[in-house]
């Protein structure tokens, strides 16, 4: 397996609908997958979309642990091919998210917080499930990569686009008690700033 490098936000990977994966049992899908995971573990990343890699294909590789959504504590890694994602409610809620491909932005994007998800696993396995809240926001983020979409094209108030490094909006929304990823609320924690904003 190897560490990929990441397309950045103008590449015009990022921009395209990637191809569906006529095989998910080809080797060559399965050596992607572990590349894409290799990257996830080296930069500490939930979630990589192949075209994130530079490949036009429909795969997705995230790690579902306790703060999306496992109760248990325990950490799995789950491969999706030609993932498909269906809302289950109407109605949004906006979140703050980054993106390996956006390095040192955050933004507040508008989710559904209840989706269906169905996909194929590297044996050629249909499975189909519900997903919640975070998870439902990460499942959502990681299958836009695959139609050529990046959060802020889906952020309803870029005045909520900002800097990890001055996160003044987000650091009112931790003051007020939001429900804010872990990673994001660090950078609230660390940046000396954030009296001005939560005073």
């Amino acid at each position: 397996m190897a560490i990929r490098k990441i397309a950045r936000m103008g590449n015009p990977v990022l921009y395209r609908i990637a191809e569906e994966i006529a095989d998910p049992r080809d080797p060559e899908v399965a050596r992607l997958a572990g590349d894409m995971r290799d990257t996830l573990i080296d930069i500490g990343g939930s979630g990589i979309a192949a075209p994130q890699v530079f490949e036009s294909v429909r795969l997705v590789v995230y790690r579902l642990s306790p703060r999306i959504g496992r109760d248990d504590g325990a950490e799995t890694w789950v491969n999706m091919v030609n993932p498909v994602v269906t809302p289950l409610v109407d109605d949004t809620e906006a979140g703050w998210e980054r993106c390996l491909s956006i390095p040192g932005l955050h933004g507040k994007v508008p989710r559904h917080r209840k989706v269906r998800i169905s996909y194929q696993t590297l044996d050629g396995e249909a499975v189909e499930h519900e997903a919640t809240n975070g998870h439902a926001v990460l499942l959502q983020h990681e299958c836009d990569h695959l139609d050529g979409v990046l959060y802020p094209m889906r952020m309803s108030d870029h005045a909520l686009l900002e800097f990890d490094a001055e996160p003044g909006h987000l650091a009112r929304d931790v003051a007020a008690g939001a429900e804010v990823w872990p990673v994001l609320r660090q950078l609230v924690a660390d940046w000396p700033g954030r009296e001005q904003w939560m005073s």
